[in-house]
């Protein structure tokens, strides 16, 4: 399955969660997501792009790590997959980057909820360090646009450059 058809499941599934353990996992799916298309694109992606994806895929593990749902207690699916194992291809990268940083700040809104009506300590401050990795992951993925964009700007210069130089 695609990067966009994966990510639009995600946005589906946290926008249906109805319990904290819903959303944790969810959570901890939308940073699985992440780290998979970082890594991937660190492995496939253009050179320039490597180094933030790797970033991305290391934020995106991190935030999964932080997401423990067995010890939070929160998880009766504890053989939950990630949906990432689905992921066959990137598709439109501009458009996978952008559904996933989208992914990502509803993940933080979502933890935000759930820190903000629980009373279980523990809790609260793994949903805080989760906000933080989603926080980064999507930093990383802004920054990989931001390389996206200057790589076309680049590719678009230089073919007007070679137009123009066979032109005279």
């Amino acid at each position: 399955m695609d990067a966009v058809r994966l990510i639009a499941a995600g946005r589906h599934a946290l926008a249906q969660s109805r319990t904290v353990g819903d959303t944790v996992v969810e959570a901890w799916q939308a940073q699985a997501l992440a780290q998979t298309m970082g890594s991937w694109l660190a492995v496939t992606g253009p050179p320039e792009l490597r180094t933030e994806a790797r970033g991305l895929g290391e934020a995106g593990g991190r935030g999964c790590g932080v997401l423990d749902r067995q010890a939070l207690g929160l998880d009766a699916r504890a053989d939950t997959v990630p949906r990432s194992a689905q992921l066959s291809a990137l598709g439109d990268l501009r458009q996978a980057l952008l559904g996933l940083g989208a992914l990502l700040g509803e993940v933080g809104i979502a933890l935000v909820s759930v820190a903000c009506a629980t009373d279980d300590e523990g809790l609260y401050w793994h949903c805080i360090e989760a906000i933080d990795a989603a926080d980064e992951s999507s930093d990383r993925v802004r920054a990989i646009l931001r390389r996206l964009t200057d790589r076309e700007r680049g590719s678009t210069s230089g073919a007007a450059r070679d137009s123009t130089a066979g032109a005279g």
